[in-house]
């Protein structure tokens, strides 16, 4: 009977040290929390917030903390938003918008805002309609990149409050209504029209210019052909007046009879029965020239 005694007070020692055992595990267990790499964890006590657990191995006090809610910092995409935009030049617009965001302060977003999607999304649409009634349409094509950054920052702004960070902003597409599009597009033929007339009269006008440098190009050339030869007058003029000058009147006659004699023969050569009448003053010059030729000779 005693052994039996002894043998139930060691088995309820040794079941009272398994359940303090077993209860250390449990709040060890408890109190051990390991958050993935892509989440942050809010921890709550007593309905309050008490903590932000980051990626890794925290640590809580268990059956008083609790995980409240498990937030993704992944980068987020809105679904694609279409909305309605009148232009400065009262033209009507459909804008595609996709936003890119991820949430940097979970504290702030899960206790000021409830649903995250939806307020970004109207408050993108809100910018967008303002936005663009700042601008007309011509400028809503060519300044997209300055109308993104615009909006982007100015979401940024709005959200800043909701611990969310707003990585991107893109316009994907501005449709008209297909009116404005026939507009634009007699517009745009009416353009090329203009430039197509323009090309034309520029072509018209470089021929003029060439023409006209073609002739400029060529009374240069003439006017340099005839100082050439004027140049090449004169030098022979001055070597005449060389001989004379160094020969004497003899020279000069010398020329002179050689002038005579090559008109004669000219003359002489033309075409059918010429007669020639040449004065006896005439003759008696000849003469003289055929004297100094045969004298030269």
């Amino acid at each position: 009977m005693d052994i039996e005694q002894l043998l139930l007070d060691a088995l309820q020692n040794n079941l009272a040290y398994l359940l303090l055992a077993l209860l250390v595990v449990i709040v060890i267990f408890k109190s051990i929390k390991i958050v993935p790499q892509s989440e942050q964890h809010v921890v709550e006590r007593f309905g309050r917030l008490r903590s932000v657990l980051g990626p890794g191995i925290n640590m809580i006090v268990p059956f008083i903390d609790r995980i409240a809610h498990k937030i993704s910092i992944l980068e987020r995409q809105l679904p694609t938003a279409s909305q309605d935009a009148i232009t400065r030049d009262n033209v009507l617009t459909q804008v595609d918008t996709s936003v890119f965001y991820r949430i940097t302060e979970p504290e702030k977003t899960v206790y000021r805002i409830r649903d995250v999607d939806s307020a970004i999304s109207t408050t993108v649409a809100g910018i967008v309609r303002a936005e663009i009634g700042k601008m007309d349409l011509d400028e809503v094509q060519a300044n997209r990149n300055s109308l993104i950054d615009t909006i982007k920052s100015t979401v940024e702004q709005a959200v800043d409050d909701w611990g969310i960070e707003v990585t991107r902003a893109e316009i994907l597409d501005v449709n008209l209504d297909q009116a404005t599009r026939n507009a634009m597009m007699q517009q745009l033929n009416a353009e090329r029209a203009r430039r197509a007339q323009v090309t034309e009269a520029e072509g018209s006008k470089r021929a003029v210019e060439l023409a006209a440098d073609a002739e400029l190009y060529a009374s240069e050339q003439t006017a340099k052909a005839r100082r050439v030869l004027a140049d090449a007058e004169a030098y022979a003029t001055q070597v005449v007046a060389v001989a004379i000058n160094e020969n004497g009147l003899e020279a000069a006659q010398y020329q002179i009879a050689l002038k005579q004699v090559e008109a004669l023969n000219v003359m002489g050569n033309g075409s059918g029965n010429q007669t020639i009448v040449v004065p006896a003053q005439a003759l008696e010059v000849f003469g003289d020239a055929f004297k100094l030729l045969k004298g030269r000779g």
